[in-house]
């Protein structure tokens, strides 16, 4: 039984029956059906069907949104954003992505090779809750562009988001077994992982889920892309603009209620410009509101659960006993619901484990630095390596922070965010393999070599 439970109250949703054995055989051979037909549909036919799902998206935004905020608790406003950025990324893949997919010609010392993308078959996408609609799409649009198929394995918690999904797609024409959601429990996904009939498997979510779906498939000797984990640093340097830069951070953190992997955990603050940044810094970080995520004047709604704001707790304790200072906020708030307060942690030993972990919550770590060397490894301290977001208007310090910070993504003077015409994807423990763009397309596809 998956269970599903408005954070902002605690009161139950619904409760979702988990697939029997035989439900996931029917669906696995359903899939398979499916590939043999779509794997030889052209072009033409993907992009118009891709075209539709955006339509599809855009036409009922507001009544998927409002599942995700009753499912999760991020913002209705956001969550309108979630979806309707979904339909740009159906619409990127049905404009481009044949262009993707264009042969490439080369000549050998016997003639030539013709380097051709082809499908692969059914994959299976593990995905968390934080984005409920993002997470998935990014992998639905690019293995429908690709001529694959897909098997989705939600979060427990959003079942109702991930059977919306399914029916939209439905709606918009796709063929039956083209996208399917299986509502199974964690348990029952080492024994998919290992069916000849699913070729590949991409997870977002956490170290444990990472490694413990790594293991499976490769037992199974089959492709993985993980996105994992993130504590991603935000450099603040003199040359910046100050104001905008504090202001960008409040939002880089709080955003999702801080349950973001690429949200701004770290800010990583130059001497020179450290009381300038903490004053607005601060000053925006006390002035977030924390309430109704129906409501359009809140700024962030509660954490996912009860047990996700028990766990940030526990971590600041952890945090403060070990020699930071909270200067504020960072507490459980009373009343139903998973809320919590906005809060800005200094002073963090970074010889402590839980300095090394994902702050899943809407507490900044703040760090001040001296020059550009420290900047760079206080950045790379940690495990991870997804995003980073660096503020200077130096022209060789752009250069070497985007040569030497240990990140799959940098962005410089702004927020990072993913996009679905950019490759998405980290280093070290937050992962490997890449989502959107080009990139992401190829992932699952057997680039073949045709010698004439």
């Amino acid at each position: 039984m998956l269970t599903s439970i408005n954070p902002a109250t605690g009161d139950t949703i619904a409760t979702y029956e988990a697939l029997t054995d035989a439900g996931i055989e029917q669906r696995l051979a359903r899939a398979h059906a499916a590939f043999a037909q779509w794997r030889v549909s052209d072009y033409q036919t993907r992009t118009a069907l891709l075209g539709r799902i955006a339509d599809a998206f855009e036409a009922d935004k507001h009544a998927l949104a409002e599942i995700a905020t009753r499912e999760m608790g991020k913002t209705l406003k956001s969550a309108i954003a979630e979806v309707e950025k979904c339909a740009t990324a159906f619409r990127h893949y049905a404009q481009h992505g044949p262009a993707m997919l264009e042969d490439r010609r080369f000549d050998t010392a016997s003639g030539t090779a013709t380097a051709r993308w082809l499908p692969m078959g059914p994959v299976l996408a593990v995905m968390p809750w934080n984005f409920p609609y993002w997470q998935v799409i990014r992998f639905v649009a690019p293995t429908i562009m690709a001529g694959n198929v897909g098997l989705l394995k939600h979060a427990s918690n959003v079942q109702g988001v991930a059977a919306a999904i399914e029916a939209t797609i439905l709606k918009a024409g796709a063929p039956a077994g083209l996208f399917q959601n299986l509502a199974i429990p964690s348990a029952k996904v080492a024994g998919i992982i290992a069916d000849d009939r699913v070729v590949a498997v991409t997870l977002t979510g956490s170290e444990g889920a990472g490694m413990a779906v790594a293991a499976a498939a490769g037992k199974a000797l089959k492709k993985v892309v993980l996105e994992l984990g993130g504590s991603d640093p935000f450099i603040v340097m003199p040359s910046a603009d100050i104001a905008k830069a504090a202001a960008t951070a409040v939002t880089a953190r709080i955003q999702n209620t801080g349950q973001s992997c690429i949200c701004a955990k770290r800010m990583i603050v130059h001497a020179e410009v450290y009381d300038a940044f903490m004053e607005t810094f601060i000053a925006g970080m006390k002035a977030v509101k924390a309430g109704d995520p129906m409501d359009a004047a809140t700024d962030m709604g509660p954490l996912s659960s009860a047990e996700q704001r028990q766990t940030v707790v526990a971590q600041l304790r952890e945090l403060t006993g070990a020699g930071a200072r909270l200067l504020f906020g960072g507490e459980a708030l009373p009343g139903k619901g998973a809320y919590m307060s906005a809060g800005v942690l200094v002073d963090v030993p970074l010889d402590d484990p839980v300095a090394n972990e994902e702050l899943f919550g809407p507490v900044a770590m703040v760090f001040k630095v001296a020059d550009m060397d420290e900047a760079i490894a206080t950045a790379n301290a940690v495990p991870f390596g997804l995003g980073s977001s660096v503020w200077t208007n130096d022209a060789a310090e752009k250069e070497r922070f985007a040569r030497d910070i240990d990140a799959g993504m940098t962005a410089i003077n702004q927020m990072l965010a993913s996009a679905p015409a950019a490759p998405f994807g980290g280093v070290k423990r937050s992962g490997h393999g890449r989502e959107l763009g080009p990139y992401g397309l190829h992932e699952f596809m057997n680039l073949k070599a045709v010698m004439e």
